[in-house]
């Protein structure tokens, strides 16, 4: 069985473009240059991270430093594991810009029967 080719960082944003663009696709027109901005950075983001993440599991969110030969090592965050916190925190934040572009649907009370038990009361 030929294995799968790994696609390159760059169509793996492409892809994500296009999840995300059909994803708002129906957003108001007034709403979609804002939505056009913040896609290819959310998508650019989230494939990031995946990297991140894939490098931290193989390798692990802390590693043994030392400024010198003379003083021990230490255990330190890696740098890759600041930087997948410091980018989720704000791949975050542009997934909840655009989900606030999205608008919102009133929801409708639930008819629990109460107004039909007050009507069909005899008082």
């Amino acid at each position: 069985m030929a294995k799968k080719k790994e696609l390159t960082v760059d169509e793996r944003i492409k892809n994500e473009i296009k999840s995300l663009t059909k994803s708002y696709e129906d957003l108001p027109e007034s709403k979609k240059a804002s939505a056009e901005r913040l896609i290819p950075r959310a998508a650019y983001m989230r494939i990031t991270l995946e990297d991140y993440e894939k490098d931290i599991k193989e390798n692990g969110s802390y590693e043994m430093f030392t400024q010198s030969d003379k003083t021990d090592p230490y255990e330190r965050d890696r740098p890759v594991a600041r930087l997948y916190n410091t980018m989720n925190k704000n791949y975050q934040s542009i997934m909840k810009q655009l989900d606030d572009l999205v608008p919102k649907q009133e929801a409708k009370p639930e008819d629990d029967g109460f107004g039909d038990f007050i009507a069909g009361r005899k008082d």
